[in-house]
C-alpha cells in the first residue's frame, strides 16, 4: 500500500526520465554520485507539527512525499531510496507508509532500504565514486553529515577503497533542469492557475456582496474565502501566505491579511496563489472593495494594466528575462509624468526618470520572477557561460553583470507591475494611499507566452461587472 497522498501508478512516469537526465548531467560533469534528502518535519509547538511539505528538489526526482527519506543517484542512473520502514503502531497514528519493499515498483527506483540503515548504506554508495554532489546551503548540518560518511571511507583507503575527491553543488545541475517545465509540470501549473483564479473571483464577489449588505467586511473574511476555494478545488496548501490588503495597507508590499475593515471607495489588493501537487500559482488582483473604481483609482489602475500588457508583449522566446521589466518600467515612467505623480519640470522625460531611478518612489520591485515548485523558483536570472560586463545601475554605481537570461519555451515567470503611492509632498492628494499590483503567471511558448491565470478578470470594466453579479 502507498502512503496517503502518494499516487505511485499515476505519478511515477516523469520521475525516471528526470533521474536519467540528472545521470547524463553527472556524466557530462565528470561522474560521481548525487545525494539528496527530503525536508524534515518541523515542530509547530510542543505536541504538533506544521503540515508536512517535501523538499522540492527531492520531490522533483522522486514524486515521493513522505518525510525521512533520501535519494542517491549515480552517473550510471542507478537510484537508491532510503525511506521509513513499515510500522503498524506508527501507521495507526500517522498514516500508512510506502516502505522499502514496495518502493522500487511504486517509484521506479533500483533499490530501497530502511532509513534506519542510512549510516550503513551511504558510505557503501560513496565508495569509489570520483565526486559527490549534494545541495549546498539548503539543509542544516547536511555537509557535516556527508563529511562523516567520507571520514569512514578515508579510514579504509589503505584497504583499496577510494574516497570521492571533490564535492559539488547539486543545485547547479537541478536548477537548470527545473527551469524548463515539462508537459507533466505544465499541466499541473495550468490547473493550479485555474484554481487560484476562481479563488480570487470568489473573494472579489464576497467583498462586494458584504458591503452591499452593510456587513462588517474584514481582510480575514476574504482570506477565508481564498483558503476555502483552494481546498474545495483540491489544492493541498496556499503557495505562500496570502496578502489581503485593504486601503493604505496595499502600499505595504508584504502585508499579511489582518483585521482591517474593507471600505467603500477604497481598493483591496489580493496577492494569493495555491499549491497543487507541489507546484505554485501566483496571482495579484486589485479591485474596489465595493465594486466600483473612483476616477483616480481607475486612472492609476489603467496605467498599471498598460504596463503589464507591455510586459506580456515582451515575453517571448529570444527576449531576455529583464525585457518585460524594462517594458513595464517605461510605461510606468511615462504614466507617472502624465498623471502628475512625478513633476515633468523636475524629472524631465521618461528616459530621465528611468536613468535617475525616480520611478522607484512608486514602483520599487522587479516585474517578475521564476515560478514552479517554489513561488520564487530556482534558476539563474542571468545567461550561463557568458562574461560579465560593466553597467551603471539606477544609483549611478558601476557594477559588473552578466547578460539577462534568454527566454525559452517551457520557462514560467510572473508578470507583476505595480504602483504604491504613499502620502508625500508634491504627490496629488487624490492618489494618496492607493496601492495597485496586477500579476499573472506566464508560460513561454514557441510563439510568445500563455497566461495561466486569466480565469479572473483583469480589465477594470470586467472587474466591476463581476462584482455586480
Amino acid at each position: 500500500m502507498s502512503a496517503p497522498g502518494h499516487r505511485p501508478a499515476k505519478a511515477a512516469a516523469p520521475y525516471p526520465r528526470r533521474r536519467a537526465a540528472l545521470a547524463r548531467a553527472l556524466r557530462a560533469a565528470g561522474g560521481g554520485i548525487a545525494l539528496l534528502p527530503t525536508a524534515p518535519e518541523v515542530a509547530r509547538n510542543r505536541d504538533s507539527h506544521y503540515p508536512y511539505r517535501h523538499d522540492s528538489y527531492f520531490h522533483y526526482l522522486s514524486g515521493f512525499d513522505e518525510p525521512e527519506a533520501w535519494l542517491a543517484i549515480d552517473a550510471s542512473g542507478h537510484t537508491t531510496l532510503l525511506c521509513r520502514p513499515r510500522n503498524l503502531e506508527r501507521e495507526i497514528w500517522d498514516g500508512i507508509r510506502l516502505g522499502p519493499k514496495a518502493a522500487p515498483m511504486a517509484l521506479g527506483v533500483d533499490a530501497a532500504h530502511s532509513i534506519e540503515k542510512l549510516d550503513e548504506v551511504m558510505p557503501k554508495l560513496l565508495a569509489n565514486q570520483p565526486a559527490v554532489w549534494f545541495p549546498f546551503a539548503t539543509h542544516a548540518a547536511l555537509e557535516s553529515q556527508i563529511d562523516g560518511w567520507l571520514g569512514k571511507l578515508r579510514a579504509r583507503v589503505r584497504l583499496g577503497v577510494e574516497c570521492p575527491g571533490s564535492q559539488h553543488d547539486l543545485c547547479k545541475l537541478l536548477d537548470e533542469m527545473r527551469l524548463i517545465k515539462d508537459r507533466h509540470e505544465i499541466g499541473i501549473m495550468r490547473r493550479a492557475g485555474r484554481i487560484a483564479a476562481q479563488a480570487h473571483v470568489r473573494a472579489m464577489q464576497t467583498s462586494a456582496a458584504m458591503l452591499r449588505a452593510g456587513l462588517d467586511a474584514r481582510e480575514y473574511h476574504l482570506d477565508a474565502e481564498l483558503l476555502h476555494e483552494f481546498r474545495r478545488q483540491g489544492s493541498q496548501f496556499p503557495a505562500y501566505t496570502s496578502i489581503v490588503a485593504a486601503g493604505a495597507n496595499a502600499c505595504v508590499l508584504h502585508y499579511r491579511a489582518g483585521a482591517a475593515r474593507l471600505k467603500a471607495g477604497e481598493l483591496c489588493l489580493i496577492d494569493a496563489g495555491c499549491e497543487l501537487d507541489g507546484y505554485a500559482s501566483d496571482i495579484t488582483r486589485t479591485f474596489p472593495a465595493d465594486g466600483r473604481f473612483t476616477p483616480a483609482q481607475r486612472q492609476l489602475y489603467d496605467l498599471v494594466l498598460a504596463a503589464q500588457e507591455a510586459a506580456i508583449a515582451a515575453t517571448r522566446p529570444g527576449r531576455r528575462f529583464l525585457d518585460p521589466h524594462q517594458a513595464a518600467v517605461r510605461v510606468l515612467a511615462e504614466g507617472m509624468l502624465e498623471v502628475g505623480l512625478l513633476n515633468k519640470k523636475q524629472h524631465g522625460r521618461p528616459d530621465d526618470v528611468i536613468a535617475s531611478g525616480a520611478y522607484r518612489q512608486f514602483y520599487m520591485h522587479r516585474t517578475g520572477h521564476w515560478l514552479g515548485m517554489d513561488v520564487h523558483d530556482c534558476g539563474d536570472y542571468t545567461e550561463p557561460r557568458t562574461r560579465a560586463r560593466e553597467e551603471v545601475d539606477a544609483t549611478g554605481e558601476r557594477v559588473m553583470r552578466r547578460p539577462s537570461r534568454v527566454l525559452r519555451p517551457g520557462m514560467v515567470l510572473t508578470l507583476e507591475p505595480g504602483l504604491y503611492v504613499r502620502p508625500a509632498k508634491g504627490v496629488p492628494r487624490e492618489f494618496w494611499n492607493i496601492g495597485i499590483r496586477i500579476e499573472d503567471d506566464a508560460l513561454v511558448t514557441p510563439g510568445g507566452c500563455e497566461l495561466l491565470t486569466r480565469g479572473v478578470p483583469v480589465q477594470a470594466d470586467d472587474i466591476e461587472a463581476l462584482m455586480r453579479g
